[in-house]
């Protein structure tokens, strides 16, 4: 998985089908957005930035046709522009300067500066402000009770034809606020689902958190590609 799919995949951490505003078929840029989705948009940023910390833990699912479905767990951890993201077979950590990608399997660590050189943050932070880019065209979608609770779903529509995705489908509680569900669908019939399981903020994390160790890995083989 590419790093850059992973960070959008955890845009934050988190179907009946009654349609509320299906995408208008002049949706061709970001002004054309759905200024209901933008409302629900905007409360789920402000309470997700309220935190000092918070910790997500979900369910990852990976279809790829022709290949086996895959479901794994994992952990975000998120303190400020600091972050650590625990896969099965990777993790990146980043401590707000550099970016460490561990590939488990590998035993093979990746460092990089905290800003990739096309200057798009990748940091789950900054992940939750993407609907205010110019890059992205969304709509508020459908409203339904999910397991006794009223969801709402937003779709996003990448703006470039150079985007590996097609379109990003995000489920959230109307009651809270908080993501429930996050799906993307790669242009090459890839299909992505981040389940939320459980969140909690606020809690306290040592500054290692943040930064990978050699004790991690002491046979892990080190590139450190930072300028």
């Amino acid at each position: 998985m590419k790093l850059k799919r992973a960070f959008l995949l955890t845009i934050l951490f988190a179907l009946g089908l009654t349609a509320i505003a299906q995408p208008r078929q002049d949706f061709t840029k970001s002004a054309d957005s759905d200024p209901a989705a933008k409302a629900v948009l905007d409360k789920v940023k402000t309470k997700y930035e309220a935190y000092q910390t918070l910790e997500a833990e979900f369910t990852l699912t990976i279809e790829i046709p022709e290949q086996p479905k895959e479901t794994q767990a994992g952990k975000l951890i998120q303190k400020g522009d600091q972050y650590r993201l625990d896969l099965q077979d990777q993790a990146v950590i980043s401590d707000g300067q550099s970016v460490w990608l561990y590939l488990k399997k590998n035993q093979e660590v990746q460092i990089n500066d905290a800003e990739p050189e096309d200057g798009e943050s990748l940091s789950p932070k900054d992940l939750l402000r993407i609907y205010e880019t110019e890059d992205f065209v969304y709509a508020l979608t459908n409203e339904f009770v999910e397991d006794g609770r009223t969801v709402q779903q937003i779709e996003f529509k990448p703006l470039s034809n150079d985007s590996e995705y097609a379109k990003i489908r995000l489920t959230v509680d109307k009651s809270n606020s908080t993501v429930k569900r996050i799906k993307t669908f790669a242009k090459d019939g890839a299909r992505y689902t981040l389940e939320m399981d459980k969140f909690t903020p606020n809690k306290a994390y040592p500054a290692s958190t943040f930064a990978w160790s050699k004790s991690e890995c002491p046979d892990c083989y080190v590139e450190d590609l930072r300028f």
